[in-house]
C-alpha cells in the first residue's frame, strides 16, 4: 500500500489529519482543513534543514550524539542591547537579550511597526540592526521614516519573503545584532505547496528564523498578526517557540497604546510600557497614571479611582459605572475595559450579601483611557463606583480604592500593597479605602490616610444605604 504524501492540517489549531472533512474534530472550527505536503524542511524530507541535508534523527539514521556541560557556566553573559526606548526596554526586563526571540502581536495599525522601527532606529548607534518587511515595499518605509525622524539611522533595510534568502543573507554576510521581521506571516518556505499565512508556512519559517538567530546571536523580533479574537495568528506553538511575547493593546480612537508582555524568559511576566500616539509615531509615556486621570473630576457621582499594580509597575486608573432604570424585561450589562463575569459576580454579592438591588437598572462599567485591568483588586473600587452611581453621592476625590471581594461579601488582600499606597500618595491622594493591612503596610506612606474595609457591607454604608434603597423602592 503506497504511503501517504500529504496530510490536511487545520488552519486554526494545526492538528492534522489523513483525511479531509468538513470540521475538525481537535478544536471544531468548520472548512479550516487545509492540504500539505508531508515533510517540514526547505529540503523537502522531514527532518530537513537549510541546505536539504536530512538530519540523524530522521527515519533509518543514527544520532550523532550531543555533548552535556557543567550546569554552571563561566562564561559571563552577554550585556543586553538596550534602545533607549525607556517603555520598550522596561517590558523587556531591560533590553534585548543577545540570541532572543520576540514576538510582537496587535490589532492591524494599532502601531506595531512604528514602534519597531523606532526602535530599531534607536539601537542604530550602536549596534548593527536590519529591518525587513514582507509587506511594504522599501519606500513606503521610507516614508515612515521621515514621518517619524528617524531616516538619517543607520540602519539596513530590505523587502523580501522568502526564508531561504534571508537565512543565506544572515549565513553569508556579517550578521546583523538585531533584526526585525515585518511580518512572520508573510514569510514563506519554498519547499511547502501551502500558501503564507498558513500554520505549516508561519510554524517552519520561525523555527528556521530562530534557529539562525540563536546559532549567530542576533536579537530577533517578529511581527505577528492577530485574529479577531485579539490572539496572535497562526499555530499556538509559535508562542512557545519565541522567548518573550509582547502585545500592543489601545483603541483605535485614543491615543494611549499599552505594550504588555504575557511571556518573557529574562524579565517579569506582566509588565506594561505606556506610549502615547503622536503625528511623531510613538512617544513614551513615564508617569502613566498622571496622565490617565488627566481629565478626571472629582465631583461626579458613579466614579472611582483605582491603585492598580501592571507588573512591577503601579498604575493608578478611573473607573466609571452608570446606573440607569431599565425599560426592559433584561437589564444590560455593558463593560469596557473589565471582565464582564467579574462585574457580574460583584453585582450578585451586592444584592445577596448586602441587599442592594441592581435588577431593575441597566449598568454600564467602563476604564477611563482606553486601559484594560485584568486583576481582582479592582473588585472594590467597581463596587465603590457602582454604589455612588446608584446612590448619586461621589466618591470623595481625594480617595483611591483596591481590594478583591470574596463570594461571602469579605475583602481581601491584594498584592504590594504599599506600592500601590505610595503611587497614590505621589499623586496628591490622601485617602485610601484598603483591605485589612499588615504592620508594616500601615506604616507607609505616612501622609496618606487609609481606611480598612473588612466587609462589603461597610463599604454599602459609606454611600448611603437608606438613600439607595429609596432609590430603588420609587419612594421619596
Amino acid at each position: 500500500m503506497p504511503k501517504p504524501t500529504s496530510v490536511f492540517v487545520c488552519q486554526a489549531c494545526g492538528a492534522s489529519w489523513p483525511k479531509w472533512s468538513g470540521r475538525c474534530e481537535a478544536c471544531g472550527d468548520w472548512n479550516t482543513l487545509v492540504e500539505e505536503a508531508l515533510g517540514e524542511g526547505l529540503g523537502g524530507g522531514p527532518s530537513t534543514g537549510l541546505g536539504g541535508s536530512k538530519s540523524g534523527a530522521g527515519r533509518g539514521g543514527h544520532g550523532a550524539g550531543i555533548a552535556f556541560v557543567p550546569l554552571k557556566g563561566t562564561d559571563k553573559p552577554l550585556p543586553r542591547r538596550l534602545s533607549h526606548l525607556g517603555e520598550f526596554d522596561r517590558v523587556l526586563g531591560g533590553g534585548l537579550v543577545p540570541g532572543s526571540a520576540t514576538l510582537v502581536g496587535g490589532d492591524p495599525g494599532i502601531g506595531k511597526s512604528t514602534l519597531l522601527l523606532q526602535v530599531v532606529c534607536r539601537l542604530a548607534g550602536a549596534h548593527r540592526v536590519a529591518y525587513i518587511s514582507g509587506e511594504e515595499a522599501i519606500e513606503q518605509v521610507r516614508l515612515r521614516a521621515a514621518r517619524l525622524d528617524v531616516a538619517e539611522a543607520s540602519c539596513d533595510l530590505a523587502s523580501a519573503t522568502s526564508v531561504r534568502s534571508i537565512v543565506a543573507s544572515l549565513a553569508r554576510d556579517e550578521p546583523p545584532d538585531v533584526l526585525v521581521i515585518d511580518s512572520i506571516q508573510t514569510m514563506y518556505v519554498d519547499s511547502l505547496d501551502s500558501a503564507p499565512g498558513t500554520v505549516a508556512q508561519v510554524r517552519l519559517a520561525a523555527q528556521e528564523l530562530i534557529r539562525v538567530a540563536k546559532k549567530r546571536g542576533i536579537a530577533l523580533i517578529l511581527v505577528g498578526h492577530v485574529t479577531k479574537e485579539g490572539m496572535i495568528a497562526g499555530p499556538r506553538v509559535l508562542e512557545h517557540m519565541v522567548d518573550t511575547v509582547l502585545y500592543l493593546e489601545g483603541e483605535r480612537g485614543h491615543q494611549f497604546r499599552i505594550l504588555r508582555a504575557v511571556k518573557n524568559r529574562f524579565g517579569p511576566t506582566d509588565e506594561i510600557g505606556v506610549f502615547e500616539m503622536t503625528d511623531k509615531g510613538l512617544a513614551e509615556v513615564k508617569n502613566p497614571s498622571a496622565l490617565f486621570l488627566a481629565d478626571r473630576r472629582g465631583d461626579v457621582s458613579g466614579a472611582a479611582v483605582f491603585a492598580g499594580l501592571e507588573g512591577t509597575r503601579p498604575v493608578l486608573v478611573e473607573i466609571q459605572a452608570l446606573v440607569a432604570p431599565t425599560t426592559f424585561g433584561t437589564p444590560r450589562r455593558a463593560v469596557i475595559g473589565w471582565d464582564l463575569g467579574r462585574l457580574s459576580m460583584v453585582l450578585a454579592v451586592l444584592e445577596a450579601r448586602c441587599g442592594v438591588a441592581f435588577g431593575t437598572h441597566d449598568v454600564y462599567l467602563n476604564i477611563a483611557g482606553g486601559f484594560r485591568v485584568s486583576e481582582p483588586a479592582a473588585d472594590l473600587a467597581v463596587a465603590a463606583a457602582l454604589l455612588s452611581a446608584l446612590s448619586g453621592e461621589p466618591v470623595p476625590a481625594e480617595a483611591v480604592v483596591f481590594g478583591e471581594i470574596g463570594l461571602s461579601g469579605e475583602v481581601r488582600r491584594v498584592a504590594q500593597p504599599t506600592l500601590r499606597l505610595k503611587e497614590a500618595a505621589k499623586l496628591g491622594f490622601t485617602q485610601a479605602l484598603v483591605p485589612p493591612l499588615g504592620a508594616k503596610e500601615r506604616a507607609a506612606p505616612a501622609d496618606l490616610k487609609t481606611r480598612e474595609v473588612e466587609t462589603l457591607r461597610a463599604l454599602v454604608s459609606l454611600f448611603g444605604e437608606g438613600r439607595a434603597r429609596q432609590r430603588r423602592s420609587g419612594t421619596p
